[in-house]
């Protein structure tokens, strides 16, 4: 859902700002080192899978370890870097995780 938020500049004038939302999810080693499952998240349109993965280790520093090796699914599939995250999108967060 892409929201405009109208604010009045000291001048009088009215700025618009565009963000997209952006629905994650966050799994086994991701999950304990964010403190949370999922989250709604508002970004500027034309924001990267990396954007939003630096976004996220910006306010929570101690998970950016694990942040560093998750694969991210982007609609459910693998999404590079530079993958644009578009309006409405789900991410998931997945560590690399090992069992038979």
């Amino acid at each position: 859902m892409t929201r405009t938020t109208t604010r009045t500049t000291t001048s009088g004038r009215a700025t618009g700002t565009t963000t997209h939302t952006v629905a994650l999810r966050y799994f086994a080693a991701a999950r304990a080192a964010l403190g949370r499952s999922e989250e709604t998240l508002a970004v500027p349109p034309g924001a990267t899978v990396s954007d939003v993965v630096a976004r996220l280790a910006a306010v929570t520093p101690a998970a950016e370890p694990v942040l560093a090796r998750c694969s991210v699914l982007l609609a459910g599939r693998r999404a590079a870097p530079s993958d644009v995250v578009p309006d409405g999108a789900s991410l998931d967060l997945l560590p690399p995780f090992a069992g038979g």
